[in-house]
């Protein structure tokens, strides 16, 4: 098992101020981690150095869809359609366990954006700019036949939907088996470490970073032949420090969404929806493990983009949008909603355009100082960003060092977990390790399923550490595992870690994480040796990021509301 823990992380900080890198690159998102991993593999030494945990950013904040961004073809990018639609098959095969395809309607009504006509064509344009497969190009149904499928869709005024595939993800969990894949393969990571300044050489060209170990507070510096800034909403934080932020910048647009118990939001359908309200934007409601969630909202963001706030207003809109849409058992309320996730979007501003037009493409910026900076983009596009950017470090690496140049070889590498044989293979792995956990480590159906689903082909490493009985701990032995191999194979550092973005439990399953979140805490106490005022830190980190997460203030200003 290719370690990749807390040793790990202060062995990679150390041997990272040992050496003169290749490459550093600044921030551990989707992207930077996409880039650690093409770089690495085309054998530029990498080192990859993250302010907070893994994907803590924008990067566990999405609608956790590997799409292609249909609703791009209203703004006529058509480039970008078929670069980040073809990405989807190739995301699906080299991580199966953390995509899965779903059926995707979208329904039609009279006076709505979309019509029959234009929804057939929008579709077929899709699916062909997306090269998608033909067992799952897009079928359209009359008003009848798609209540059928979806009888919790409003019918009054339907025309009929469209059905065509997209793909639901883990997002954290793919950001993180990018960065494990790279980690194996060679590349030196570490979390929790903070870029504070830059280092230039003579020639006042970019030369390394100084940096601060934000677990034990230590300080020092990394050099590297090349730097990338790839810190999503803090891009431009970076390229002040360069002087270099210039022309085009970040314009950060807050999305928010919900999530709400299956048996309150029943949909057995993935919906991609066009609000009710004529403001030109759309909606997903998605089920997944029990739960739906929908979202999102899409306003402009000005604070810091570390933890953007969930209001009413948020709440409100996403709501009255579900009830308008769909024909629930019960009027939805905020005391329905269990939890909910707010982060921000790293657009670059263009003049004129309100957040839902602006583009989503990306872009790499690289100042006189020749810090590389990239910005922009979406999940769904990871590798390809990251591709255009390691190629431009290749080049002028070729140019400048003894280095040889090499093609990027990630559209066909594995991820970690992803050693199933592929998307053809997936099913057949899938049902073996599920059967696996039930018949020989007393799962059941379930809690295996989950397991396999979350860990891929890294199933039997988290099996393996499941005790026989209940553990002292007060852990249920599943959290036990699923804790111990995130402190061993995963750089959980913080209880946060493991609580939102290793196990989602803080999101899709918030009773079960609150009864859980003081023993993982006192685990991890024990497991690290914390003395009583890191541990306190830790435990309010939890109950403040919980605060955030419950919406608790929402629900208790609804209640008074409710009562005058």
């Amino acid at each position: 098992m290719t370690e990749f823990s807390n040793k790990t992380r202060s062995d990679n900080l150390q041997k990272m101020q040992d050496q003169v890198l290749d490459l550093l690159v600044i921030g551990g998102g989707i992207t930077g981690s996409g880039i650690a991993l093409d770089a690495q593999t085309r054998n530029i030494q990498t080192g990859l150095i993250e302010m907070r945990d893994f994907a803590s950013g924008t990067s566990s904040r999405s609608t956790k869809l590997v799409h292609g961004g249909l609703r791009y073809l209203k703004q006529a990018a058509i480039k970008e359609v078929h670069e980040v639609g073809s990405e989807r098959a190739l995301v699906y095969n080299n991580a199966p366990h953390v995509t899965t395809p779903l059926k995707m309607m979208l329904p039609f009504y009279e006076d709505g954006t979309f019509g029959p006509f234009t929804t057939a064509i929008g579709l077929d344009v899709y699916d062909r700019l997306a090269q998608v497969k033909r067992s799952e190009r897009k079928y359209m149904l009359n008003a009848h036949d798609a209540l059928e499928r979806e009888p919790y869709l409003k019918g009054e005024n339907m025309k009929g939907a469209g059905v065509y595939v997209e793909y639901r993800t883990d997002d954290a969990r793919l950001t993180l088996e990018v960065l494990k894949k790279a980690n194996s393969e060679g590349a030196l990571i570490a979390n929790y470490v903070k870029a504070t300044g830059l280092l230039y050489d003579s020639n006042n060209k970019i030369c390394g970073v100084i940096f601060k170990n934000l677990i034990d507070g230590s300080t020092g510096e990394i050099h590297a032949k090349k730097v990338i800034n790839a810190c999503g909403p803090w891009v431009d934080e970076i390229r002040q420090m360069d002087n270099s932020d210039k022309g085009k910048h970040l314009h950060l647009t807050k999305g928010v969404h919900l999530v709400i118990d299956s048996d309150k939001f029943p949909i057995s359908n993935s919906v991609y929806f066009d609000t009710p309200f004529h403001d030109g934007r759309m909606m997903f409601a998605i089920p997944r493990e029990g739960k739906t969630y929908i979202g999102t909202t899409d306003t402009t963001w000005t604070a810091d983009p570390k933890e953007p706030n969930i209001t009413a207003n948020d709440v409100t809109y996403i709501l009255a949008a579900a009830n308008q849409m769909f024909d629930l058992p019960q009027y939805l309320t905020p005391d329905d909603v269990e939890s909910g996730w707010s982060g921000v979007r790293p657009l670059i501003q263009e003049e004129g355009k309100s957040p839902s037009e602006i583009s989503r493409k990306d872009e790499i910026f690289q100042s006189d100082t020749d810090l590389l900076s990239i910005a922009g983009g979406k999940l769904t596009g990871y590798r390809k960003m990251a591709e255009k950017i390691v190629n431009r470090v290749a080049e002028q690496l070729a140019v400048e060092t003894n280095y040889e140049y090499k093609d990027t070889i990630t559209q066909d590498l594995t991820l970690s977990g992803g050693d199933v044989g592929g998307d053809d293979g997936w099913m057949e792995f899938f049902d073996k390790e599920v059967h696996e956990g039930i018949i020989n480590y007393d799962l059941d159906r379930e809690d295996a399923e989950t397991l396999v689903h979350r860990y891929g082909s890294n199933v039997s490493k988290v099996y393996q550490l499941l005790p026989e009985t209940k553990t002292k701990a007060r852990l249920p032995r599943i959290d036990w595992a699923m804790l111990n191999y995130g402190l061993e194979s995963e750089m959980v550092e913080h209880p946060i870690d493991y609580l939102l973005r290793r196990s989602s439990q803080m999101l899709f399953d918030i009773s079960h994480m609150k009864s859980i979140k003081t023993p993982v805490i006192e685990y991890m106490s024990k497991y690290y040796d914390w003395d009583d005022d890191t541990k306190q830190a830790m435990t309010d980190e939890v109950n403040e990021k919980l605060a955030l997460t419950d919406l608790s203030e929402i629900k208790k200003k609804y209640a008074e509301y409710q009562k005058k």
